[in-house]
């Protein structure tokens, strides 16, 4: 019997990489493969390779571990490169003998480029670059995907406020992270909820400061802030006929001068709780408590809902038109939609909002399954392919080019990345390179180290924060 190691990293791999030790050419010394998001509908923002450069290459491989991994693989029918792994331990001290280079995190790039590149230090690990793909991999593509989608929805947010607000200040608290209790595992939560604070401030994510903390240098500041917010079962538990109580003591509770709140809204009937009770019977205490009241719809059409909320409560509380020509509720009472939020419906939602009149500086967003789940390696095709063998001492390119899908075509050779001439990001081969200093690959971890270690406020400032 063996015992079970989530933290085995030669079992943290696909069964068929098993085998490839004995399927590459006599004389192979080393093989060099990159990571690239082949196509999308938004600019990458790389991340997440730090956190896993920390969490699993940092410890070494040990005999326990290849006698375990020798167990799993023999008994699952495939054969087991013993003496490979052996000569790591031996050899290397069970750290991996790789090169690995990376553009900064935070970084934004056109898809389509190289973000990273591997190659082994030792050429009797040429194995080594390829054996560590589905981790590595997949260490990239999740938090990269959502840092690339929450990007986006900043674009977005960003220009509709630009449009129709005074000013973009609270751009950064626009969208907050509802994800969580959606991911697939808390370490989903871990790296998909960080990927999202390269962008914005506001989550309900608590697993993603204990990450940021843990891989991000974030311990001495929080990275991110939330309100008080009620759910379906606080305020369902006082009764129908008890909502409006439910709401007063929201405001007791919670109101107080420079204080956020949210409650929601559509227990029952939410045009009901806006137009009788939030503009009704507590009209008053809304406006005096000194605080703000964030009304959180949370069913129906978003855009619809949205649109009609503001609208009930300009009649309930008014407005005003700012320097844009855009209406403005008062400061104390604001909406929060985080129900059906998509990069797409987020969109529709800010252009139904604006061309009814109403400011972005209305609205925040709540984002969960759209955000953290409702992504895949599919969503910007990322890939790691090998482009350059070395075999009895001679390079040559190597590719894939399959007639049968051409937007599979690989790219070849060792790579370089450069901000081209003309100011554009351009992958090249790394022979091309005018003068090394102009790659903006740069080496991160090598034979066990990680050479560099940025905190998220750099990775923020990388990212356009």
């Amino acid at each position: 019997m063996y015992t079970s190691n989530l933290n085995n990293l030669i079992l943290n791999s696909d069964s068929y990489k098993t085998s490839h030790w004995a399927q590459y050419p006599k004389g192979s010394e080393y093989l060099s493969s990159y990571i690239e998001a082949r196509k999308g509908d938004y600019d990458v923002v790389f991340f997440g390779l730090q956190a896993f450069i920390k969490e699993y290459l940092s410890t070494p491989i040990t005999h326990q571990d290849i006698d375990e991994a020798e167990t799993v693989i023999q008994a699952h029918g495939l054969t087991f490169n013993r003496a490979g792994w052996e000569l790591l331990v031996d050899k290397h001290g069970g750290y991996l003998p790789l090169r690995i280079e990376a553009i900064p995190e935070g970084s934004v790039v056109p898809a389509s480029n190289v973000v990273c590149q591997i190659i082994n230090t030792d050429p009797e690990f040429y194995w080594l670059p390829s054996y560590i793909e589905t981790a590595l991999l997949r260490a990239i593509w999740y938090p990269s995907t959502v840092a690339s989608v929450s990007h986006y929805c900043k674009g977005i947010i960003r220009q509709a406020l630009e449009k129709s607000a005074d000013n973009t200040e609270s751009l950064i608290f626009r969208l907050h992270d509802f994800g969580s209790r959606g991911a697939s595992s808390q370490e989903s939560v871990a790296l998909g909820s960080l990927a999202h604070l390269v962008n914005f401030a506001g989550t309900d994510s608590m697993t993603a400061l204990v990450a940021a903390s843990r891989w991000y240098h974030m311990d001495k500041e929080i990275a991110a802030f939330s309100i008080p917010a009620a759910e379906h079962s606080t305020m369902t538990a006082w009764g129908r006929d008890g909502e409006t109580v439910a709401f007063a003591n929201m405001i007791e509770q919670f109101g107080g001068v420079g204080k956020s709140f949210s409650v929601v809204s559509d227990s029952y009937d939410l045009w009901n709780a806006i137009d009788n009770i939030w503009g009704g019977s507590l009209k008053d205490d809304v406006k005096n408590m000194g605080g703000t009241l964030v009304i959180r719809p949370d069913s129906g059409d978003p855009a619809k809902v949205v649109r009609e909320a503001l609208e009930r409560l300009a009649v309930k509380f008014g407005t005003t038109i700012n320097s844009k020509g855009y209406k403005v509720l008062p400061d104390y009472v604001r909406i929060i939609q985080g129900d059906g939020i998509s990069p797409q419906s987020l969109s529709k939602i800010i252009d139904v909002v604006l061309n009814a009149g109403f400011s972005a500086d209305n609205i925040t967003f709540g984002m969960g399954g759209g955000l953290l789940q409702q992504v895949n390696r599919d969503t910007m095709s990322w890939a790691m392919k090998a482009s350059a063998i070395s075999i009895d001492g001679v390079w040559k390119d190597i590719y894939k080019d399959p007639v049968t899908s051409r937007s599979k075509r690989s790219k070849r050779g060792r790579l370089a990345l450069i901000k081209n001439s003309k100011g554009n990001i351009d992958t090249i081969k790394a022979d091309n390179l005018t003068s090394a200093a102009d790659n903006l690959l740069r080496d991160v971890y090598i034979d066990g180290k990680l050479l560099i270690e940025d905190n998220l406020t750099t990775i923020r400032e990388r990212a356009g924060w």
